[in-house]
């Protein structure tokens, strides 16, 4: 597998691996997504439109969130992406939201200008159970986040999210999202 050739470092397999990841992401997606609150049984489906966009490292996104990171600039971020989405709420009262996050790749940390449940910017660890499956462990506050994002094909992904409060299980996301362009 070549990957193109940059003036930013040299990325480790794992980091090389990420940023394939993200390239065969990069496009339009349709995401179906059903989240399960396990104490109440309560079940929420949810319709998102999704557009990812690879960055090259350099790109002005990534500088911003090296910054918000406080990351030094001899160790720049080596690619990553952004994603946008635009969600309806299917049999519930609640307004569509729209939004962004943007991803950077560096070591074996993922940045994020914010997080799942806060605005603010925070860091995943990740690592790779094979080249097309991307697992990410987040935690802050008192609350963890295991995501699995598998690529199958070049038309599908799979997610699943584990939602932890207080070291117990309290939400479960799982997303099939189809690939529009």
């Amino acid at each position: 597998m070549a990957f193109p050739r940059s003036t930013a470092p040299h990325p480790s397999t794992d980091e090389a691996i990420a940023l394939q990841f993200f390239r065969q992401s990069a496009g339009e997606w349709e995401s179906q997504r059903r989240y399960y609150t396990l104490k109440s049984g309560e079940t929420q489906e949810v319709v998102s439109q999704i557009t990812v966009e690879f960055l090259e490292p350099g790109h002005v996104h990534l500088l911003a969130l090296a910054e918000k990171h406080n990351l030094e600039p001899e160790q720049p971020l080596l690619g990553g992406a952004k994603v946008v989405w635009e969600s309806s709420y299917i049999a519930t009262q609640r307004k569509p939201s729209k939004g962004s996050t943007v991803f950077g790749v560096r070591g074996s940390i993922l940045y994020r200008d914010r997080g799942f449940a806060t605005a603010k910017p925070v860091t995943a660890d990740y690592q790779f159970r094979d080249a097309q499956t991307m697992v990410l462990k987040t935690a802050y506050g008192d609350s963890s986040f295991e995501e699995e994002l598998k690529l199958i094909g070049n038309r599908y992904r799979t997610r699943q999210t584990i939602i932890s409060r207080a070291g117990e299980e309290v939400m479960i996301g799982q997303y099939l999202e189809k690939r529009l362009a």
